[in-house]
């Protein structure tokens, strides 16, 4: 089963300040949803833990990732392959970079593979995987809205144990408005129709 997800925003940063967040493993894999832990393995692999929960399965999903392409200050790409409750588990998720005006657009690609127990699940799995793509893509959102500073002085306390904790915002800050509709592409599994979706307020 396969699905695909993609949008874009602006962000108040300059290209390379963005790119810079985007291709720091420590910074960007503490904001997946249900984030559990991450350790580096080197500059550009590290292992990520998340907790999973589809209908009546749960548990953690470990997934080795690498940063697999970096080119300032114009595109960041993650691949990632795992397993979690009987399933095998494979991701990417792209950002192109623009410069605007006034910061950066970002246009991201989103896409999941899932092989197993998960998948069996069929129209359950998809809300799943958009709800958390939403989460991470928020949390994005939210940590480039901060100052520089702020994002790399926790990121930096993290990186001492190679141990990575996800930012959150406090109730003085105040977060920009949600992200550009998502819209999404067909599925490789036969059999199921997804409409088309927009966003919301707000494991694979």
């Amino acid at each position: 089963m396969a699905i695909s997800f993609n949008g874009e925003f602006d962000a108040q940063r300059n290209p390379d300040e963005v790119f810079d967040f985007l291709s720091d493993p420590q910074k960007f894999g503490a904001l997946f949803p249900d984030f559990e832990s991450m350790t580096s393995q080197d500059a550009t692999h590290f292992i990520i833990k998340l907790r999973v929960s589809v209908g009546n399965l749960s548990g953690s999903a470990e997934l080795a990732m690498e940063l697999a392409e970096a080119t300032r200050p114009q595109r960041a790409l993650y691949k990632g392959t795992g397993s979690a409750v009987g399933s095998q588990i494979g991701m990417r998720a792209g950002f192109d970079l623009s410069p605007q005006p006034e910061g950066t657009r970002v246009a991201w690609q989103g896409e999941a593979s899932i092989a197993g127990k998960l998948a069996s699940l069929g129209p359950m799995l998809e809300p799943v995987v958009k709800k958390n793509l939403e989460k991470l893509i928020d949390a994005l959102r939210w940590a480039l809205y901060m100052p520089a500073g702020a994002v790399a002085e926790g990121a930096a306390s993290d990186a001492v144990t190679g141990e990575a904790t996800a930012p959150q915002p406090t109730q003085s800050e105040e977060l920009q408005p949600g992200p550009a509709p998502i819209e999404q592409r067909p599925t490789d599994s036969p059999g199921l129709q997804q409409p088309a979706l927009r966003d919301t307020d707000e494991e694979v």
